[in-house]
This record gives C-alpha cells, structure tokens and sequence, in this order.
C-alpha cells in the first residue's frame, strides 16, 4: 500500500475529531458514520460495522461501490490519458456525446459537458436565455431543488426557505437571480387546495397565466424535475406535462428536464421517456457520472447552441476519465440494469406498500423505479405530517445497518433510493430494518 494510503488509513476516531475543526461544511447531513469503505450497496465504519446506503451517496453511486466493471474501463484508460483542457478533442468525449444523442428523445442531439449539476443547470438556462430574447425571467415550482450555485441558488426552496425557516442560501439572495415559482402537481397535498381527477389541471393553468401575464417580456425558460427529489420524491403526473409542454409551445419557451436524479434511477434512460413528454433541454449530473463528477446538458436541434468563443469554459468539464465511466455505466444500463432497476423498484414499492397496512402512519407511498419516497402522517384523514418522527425513524435506522435520506417540504418523507445494483436479499433487509426502525419510533408512547 502507498504510504500516503497507510497514514489515511491509519487515522483513529481522535485523528478525526482533531481534523474536523479544520474542515468547512456547507451543507448536508453530518452525524453520521465515517467511511473507510465500500462494496456493492454496502458502506462500512472504522469499525467494520456495515450499512446498506439507500441515498447512493447523494443519489450518484448508480453501481454502488468499487465497482469491479468501473474500476477496470477507468484504470485501463488512465494508463492513456486522464485530464484534458475543454479545448482538445478526445474519442470518449465524442462517443459519449454521440451516445447521449442517440439515446435521447425528439431532437435533442448536441451535448455540452460540465462539472457538476449546479454547473449543467446554469448552462441550460444560458442556452434558453440566449433563444429567448428579449427576457429575463425563468419559471420553476413549488418544493424545487436545482442547486446551490449562484446562477441555481434562487429556484431552489431547499438552500433558501425551507420547513417554514430561512436557510443559508437565503444569505446570498443579493448575489442571486430571482425565480418566478407556479404551483407544484404535488397531488396529496395540493398546494391549491383542489382533488386530482377533478381539478382540470389548476396548476398547468397557473403557469399559462403566469407565463401570459405575469412576467415582463418573454419568460426565458421554464424549469422542473420529472420527478421532485428533494421536494419530496413528488412524481409529476405525465398529464400536467404534456399541459406544460404545451404552453411552453404557445408562448415559445423552452422548456428544460432537470433529469439530474431520475437518469437511469426510474428504470428508464430519461424520465422524458418515462412520462412521454420530450422537453427542449435535459439536464444530467449525479448518478451520469458513475460516481464521478460529470454533468452535462443534450439539447433540441431547435436551439442555438454554445458557441466556442467561452459562453461555457470550465477547465474540467473535459474528464476523459469521467465520460469512460458514464460510458461504461449506460452499456450496463442498457444490458439489463435499466429492467432490473424497474423490477426492484416495484419488489421494494410492494414491500412498503405491506407495512402500511400495519402502520397507517404511511400516508403516501411514491415511486418510479428506485427513486421511492414514503411520506409520514400523524393519521391519514388530517395528513397532519409526523416530522419529527420521520427524522427519528431515519435515526433509528442507522445502528440497525440502513442510511436513509430526508426530504419533503414538511421533512416528512424518507427517501429510499439505494444503488441500482441492489438484490432482492438485500432488499428485504432494508425492508425489515426499516419495520424495526418504525416500530421503536411510531410504537413508543413516549414519542407519540
């Protein structure tokens, strides 16, 4: 072993707390264990002690860790070539972008690599803004999360207000952009107060006015996740976006997928597939990237595109390393992943799907694929949401062996999202811990 690798393996639990005071941490969940290492679906402490990560590590570890198939294509490239400047063409940047345009809907054929999801979102609003002038503002719902950077910060409720509070992206309002923000499809808890079925679509008919009156100019884009991750694993019914779709039409605004959690997690390519709805930009990040950083955007053949004259330079949006791994990875997807994914999503939906008839507790069950959101409430008529006890059942869950994710605007939805490599087995071990967890939180007088 390289003596650098012996001195940080070596480090004890003092070493670690010693170091933390050093270490600057913007955001996240800390608390939890410290990693030393991992294997399949599994994480694992200093002290051996394992667990089943269900947040695939921010949702990006699509083939969980030390990936036998990704090491060797990664290690066998390095041998070639590693970091490239965005300048210099390379043939896995061609092959992955000649890939993505052929896997693709409709007429999204050109590709535009970058560094991460924040990054890709903010290149996707420049491509809008630069079809849409004269404009200036851009459009996203209710519970929205599309990152931190200061182009994102302002369309995302979870780095701002969120659970009634301020948030510290609320301290660099004045360096960010404003978002205009309609009403979310969010149909167990319409934010319109209104009963899927009957409704007539009150919340595409929001953006139509909004987009018709309620923006000076032209709107520059309108943004939205398929699927809401951290608003709450909110799948947006394919109905409301073929609406979306086509009021985007009516008023000639482009409209733009951020796909950068649903990529290959709901057992399909693109969740544009999935809902049969083809916007005119996608966004990709997180999981692409196959645990590498690397995002990047696929556009319509409609749309001026960058030009290279730096609208869009990032010294590493070129990782030749990263795009043999995405490449890699949709090879696997495409080789029967992508069912296998659809197939344990479903077993786990099931298995959930069980425990609410012991646990009423479970007000709505939400998946696509292995992108699943259970949501809590105090009891199914008031949907009164059980916060508090969410974030105990995930706290319960972490001694027993299985992280689990928070999110929802009333962080009340635990989030079960593990590598798409997971096996039945383990599936019902995830299933079984999470009973457990439920039962010593939802069970105990002292908590209720």
């Amino acid at each position: 072993m390289d003596p650098i690798l012996e001195q940080i393996y070596a480090m004890t639990a003092d070493d670690c707390t010693a170091s933390a005071r050093h270490l600057m941490l913007g955001g996240g969940t800390r608390g939890g264990p410290v990693l030393v290492r991992g294997e399949g679906v599994r994480v694992y402490d200093p002290t051996g002690k394992s667990y089943i990560d269900c947040t695939s590590q921010s949702w990006a570890m699509y083939l969980g860790y030390a990936n036998a198939e990704i090491n060797r294509v990664v290690t066998e490239h390095m041998a070639n070539l590693s970091h490239v400047h965005q300048g210099f063409d390379t043939l896995p940047r061609f092959y992955l972008a000649r890939k993505l345009a052929q896997l693709a809907p409709g007429d999204l054929n050109r590709v535009s690599f970058t560094v991460g999801g924040g990054p890709a979102i903010e290149a996707a609003m420049k491509i809008a803004y630069k079809n849409t002038q004269p404009s200036r503002d851009f459009v996203c719902l209710y519970d929205s999360y599309h990152g931190t950077t200061l182009g994102s910060l302002g369309a995302s409720w979870v780095s701002t207000r969120t659970h009634g509070k301020l948030h510290g992206g609320s301290r660099y309002l004045g360096l960010t952009r404003p978002f205009i923000r309609v009403p979310n499809p969010y149909c167990y808890r319409c934010p319109l107060g209104m009963q899927r079925g009957n409704c007539g679509l009150a919340c595409a008919r929001m953006l139509r006015m909004t987009l018709e009156r309620g923006i000076a100019g032209n709107a520059a884009g309108v943004i939205v996740e398929p699927i809401q991750a951290s608003g709450g694993q909110i799948i947006l019914p394919s109905d409301y976006l073929r609406e979306v779709r086509a009021i985007c039409d009516e008023f000639s605004v482009p409209l733009i997928f951020d796909e950068i959690q649903t990529f290959g997690r709901i057992g399909r390519m693109f969740a544009a597939e999935y809902h049969g709805v083809t916007p005119d930009i996608i966004v990709l990040g997180k999981g692409f990237g196959a645990g590498l950083p690397l995002a990047g955007i696929i556009i319509s053949d409609r749309l001026d595109g960058f030009q290279p004259d730096a609208e869009e330079l990032h010294t590493f949006a070129n990782s030749s390393v990263a795009q043999v791994a995405a490449a890699k990875q949709i090879a696997l997807l495409e080789d029967g992943l992508l069912a296998h994914t659809a197939h344990m999503g479903e077993y786990i939906r099931a298995g959930v799907v069980e425990l609410q008839h012991d646990f009423p507790e479970i007000g709505d069950i939400r998946a696509a694929g292995l992108h699943i959101g259970v949501e809590y409430v105090r009891d199914p008529e008031t949907k009164a949401p059980l916060t508090a006890e969410t974030k105990a059942i995930r706290d319960a869950a972490l001694p027993l062996g299985v992280i689990f994710g928070l999110g929802g605007a009333n962080a009340n939805v635990l989030k079960i999202k593990p590598p798409l490599i997971i096996t039945r087995a383990e599936a019902d071990d995830v299933l079984s811990i999470l009973r457990e967890a439920m039962t010593q939180v939802l069970r105990t007088a002292a908590v209720r």
